[in-house]
């Protein structure tokens, strides 16, 4: 198979969805990759290190979109994309489609095989491809919240660990998930007050158990939430609902209540948002602020740490990668049913329900196009 390295276009998105070394693997397995000249920069790695590594480098995407059979982002597939892609083509990267009734629309008129990273999804229910891209993202959250908490970022001047004699930040992190247990680790280890809200009993005994005494775990409801916030200097939007748009958590009601110069940062906003007022930002203007709260809502947060991102998302991204260029897109999901979850369009069917159901259109079960 021709596997194809896109070179990412999505504002500000340093990543690449193949390191070397990958290249060389699927190399190894008998297959040609194509890389876009320059694809890697972003990320510390530079053409030669791909042409060592066995792969080929083209000039432009649509050499890639031509010959290849599965070509990989990071990110979605832009506007400037959308007539490249080729019918039968299998798409494979990070789709969000529940967040794009347009992108949903003009993948099922391509009809081209789209595997979603996030949608892949082991017996257990986790999310392989997600969660180094989730560990990122929880722990960047933290890391801009206290930058955000500076008064030249419109902040209220609040040092998230405090000092000797000082009262710490309240932070609240809204899910228990891979993103908020790496945002609350970060959280505590810098010394703020931190409280995890998640709705599962087990979770919560889980975070009780392995968290620091200044992490709180509680259950998760709108009566507890109106209330913390209304203290909390920090909050984390944390919540995933697989494949499907996220849930509004903060009204614009409840973000009258907060201090100003309080802080929200959304790591949902690549699945529309947790927070009522939530618009996408870019690492460029990444603030804005609506009734004196600082809102932090950029759409690729691991992109600022490209490097690591980059490799962490290779580790986890590669074995799918193999199997399913090893094997055909039909065959990989046959006898990989974590592969099978990962099918959101189909040569024009909607094959996720929660991605039919976002935009009513058709749904149809993805065993019938096996």
């Amino acid at each position: 198979m021709i596997v194809g390295i896109l070179k990412e276009i999505k504002c500000e998105e340093n990543r690449v969805s193949m390191t070397p070394a990958g290249a060389e693997l699927l190399g190894k397995n008998d297959h040609i990759v194509l890389v876009e000249n320059g694809a890697g920069i972003g990320s510390g790695f530079v053409d030669r290190d791909y042409e060592r590594a066995g792969a080929r480098i083209v000039s432009t995407p649509k050499e890639i979109f031509e010959c290849a059979d599965m070509v990989m982002h990071v990110k979605e597939p832009l506007s400037v994309e959308y007539d490249l892609i080729r019918e039968g083509q299998i798409v494979f990267t990070y789709l969000h489609l529940a967040a794009s009734e347009e992108l949903t629309n003009i993948l099922v008129k391509r009809k081209s095989i789209n595997i979603a990273y996030e949608t892949i999804q082991k017996a257990d229910g986790s999310l392989p491809l997600l969660t180094p891209m989730s560990e990122v993202a929880g722990r960047i959250a933290i890391q801009q919240a206290a930058k955000c908490l500076e008064i030249s970022q419109g902040g209220h001047g609040i040092l998230l660990g405090g000092v000797t004699g000082v009262d710490p930040a309240t932070v609240v992190i809204i899910g228990g998930g891979v993103v908020g247990i790496n945002a609350a680790k970060m959280a505590c280890g810098l010394g703020a007050k931190v409280y995890v809200l998640d709705m599962k009993l087990e979770r919560l005994r889980y975070l009780s158990d392995i968290m620091p005494s200044n992490c709180f775990a509680l259950m998760a409801s709108p009566a507890t939430l109106r209330e913390l916030i209304k203290e909390a200097d920090v909050v984390v939007g944390a919540v995933l609902t697989v494949g499907a748009k996220a849930p509004k958590l903060v009204t614009r009601e409840m973000l009258k209540t907060m201090n100003c110069g309080s802080v929200l940062v959304d790591v949902a906003i690549d699945q529309g948002g947790c927070f009522e007022t939530s618009q996408p930002t870019t690492h460029s203007n990444p603030i804005y602020t609506v009734d004196g709260v600082v809102h932090y809502c950029v759409a690729n947060m691991p992109a600022a740490v490209a490097k690591t991102s980059t490799m962490a998302l290779t580790n986890a991204t590669l074995p799918y990668a193999v199997e399913i260029a090893n094997k055909g897109w039909k065959t990989a999901m046959l006898e990989n049913p974590e592969i099978k979850k990962g099918g959101n369009v189909l040569d024009g069917k909607v094959t996720y329900q929660a991605i039919s159901e976002a935009f009513n259109l058709e749904y149809t079960p993805i065993d019938d196009m096996l």
